[in-house]
């Protein structure tokens, strides 16, 4: 049963993306003692991270377990890589414990990193009889293509029905990426968008009213919401 997103439009955008991002922290962290989160690359979360290491500082770390909904295929000290952007602006500052972190591995052949991924998922999901990891939020974002995690328009993890976590050949990029699929993705407690719309406020509208063209517009937590945090 997919529900309507829910839009926040805002002026103090860092602020209230982090304050939101905490406020399940807490409410999960209070339902089931754990709270996991898929973080985002890009530009546009990382004053998001570096705001919640310095507001979250009483938030108990070591009950949450991050994850990543994409990576590239770099080590994990390239400036290009989603992990080091997260580590410099978040996990390390708020020092976040090496077990609540789940990193994906881009600098190692893709296929094999990102069925790793999966298995570990798998492997915490079945721990607690679940019959798939289930993300408390998941943290997107949007590119100028409509894409969201490593999901572009014309490549084959938009077919993708069973697995969970694939290596995605983009051709525009000439490149591997590791990435969650549609089914990870909508498996979620909550989705959240985190954009910016003086860039892109025809594509965000677009997406939202679910123009298919668009990889994001598929975006519907079977069980879940959906939150857009727009930036204006």
């Amino acid at each position: 049963m997919e529900s309507e997103p829910r839009v926040i439009r805002t002026k103090n955008f860092v602020a209230d993306a982090a304050d939101f991002i905490l406020g399940r922290a807490r409410e999960a962290i209070g339902e089931r003692n754990e709270f996991r989160i898929a973080l985002s690359g890009g530009n546009t979360p990382r004053p998001v991270y570096a705001r919640l290491a310095a507001v979250a500082n009483d938030l108990p770390w070591g009950l949450v377990r991050f994850t990543f909904g994409d990576e590239r295929c770099v080590p994990p000290d390239d400036p290009e890589s989603n992990f080091r952007m997260a580590r410099e602006t978040l996990l390390a500052p708020a020092a976040v414990p090496e077990k609540s972190i789940l990193r994906m591995r881009g600098e190692i052949d893709p296929q094999i990193a990102a069925q790793e991924y999966q298995d570990q998922l798998d492997s915490i999901a079945s721990e607690r009889s679940e019959s798939i990891y289930r993300h408390d939020l998941v943290l997107l974002g949007l590119g100028d293509d409509g894409h969201t995690a490593s999901l572009f328009p014309g490549t084959a993890a938009l077919e993708e029905t069973t697995r969970r976590v694939v290596a995605n050949f983009v051709p525009k990029l000439n490149a591997w990426r590791l990435t969650f699929t549609f089914s990870l993705i909508n498996h979620a407690r909550h989705v959240c968008f985190l954009v910016n719309a003086n860039k892109q406020a025809k594509l965000i509208d677009r997406v939202i009213k679910g123009d298919k063209q668009f990889p994001a517009s598929r975006v519907n937590p079977f069980a879940g919401e959906l939150t857009w945090m727009i930036g204006e």
